[in-house]
């Protein structure tokens, strides 16, 4: 079973880290993280990059708002959960 884990950032240079060494210390292997970025300025973009694996998407673009973050990431999810 396949579980899709949505993150939204705005400006997470201090937090993204951790969330991402979380998500990727997880035992259960099945895992996609979706990343959505409302265009941050700081270095959110690059630490991802710099994390980012096969299982990692990340779409950094301005959005209108949580709910079109959220909508974007449900959008491309293909997990079960």
């Amino acid at each position: 079973m396949k579980v899709s884990i949505i993150t939204l950032t705005n400006n997470s240079e201090k937090n993204i880290n951790r969330c991402l060494q979380s998500i990727h210390s997880q035992s259960y292997s099945d895992i996609e993280h979706i990343i959505i970025d409302n265009n941050s300025s700081d270095l959110t973009v690059k630490i991802i990059n710099n994390f980012k694996t096969k299982k990692i998407k990340l779409i950094s673009e301005k959005d209108e708002g949580i709910y079109d973050g959220w909508n974007k990431g449900f959008s491309m999810a293909t997990g079960d959960i």
